[in-house]
């Protein structure tokens, strides 16, 4: 009778454990498919940060050219740069 009944509790608690055990792997699947959509994310951004710091640069070389051969035409033109001016307000 004692027997029984402790191999009982062994039979409930390694059931349990079993539960518990699948519980966890399902968990560990959950983490890894979220782990890879953030690594699919981040790679996707740092793609698109990549190709938009090359418009950049292309714009930047489109921008010299164009001053420059503005420059050669002897075309007057005025080059602002904007950081070097505070904002104003103008009373009407």
């Amino acid at each position: 009778m004692i027997k029984r009944r402790l191999c009982r509790e062994y039979i409930e608690e390694i059931e349990r454990l079993e539960r518990s055990v699948v519980e966890l792997e399902e968990q560990i699947i959950e983490l890894k498919t979220q782990l890879n959509m953030k690594t699919e994310e981040a790679t996707n951004l740092y793609i698109e940060n990549q190709n938009l710091r090359h418009k950049i640069e292309m714009l930047e070389k489109t921008h010299k050219q164009l001053v420059e051969m503005l420059k050669k035409m002897k075309i007057p033109f005025v080059i602002v740069d904007e950081d070097e001016f505070e904002d104003v307000e103008i009373d009407k």
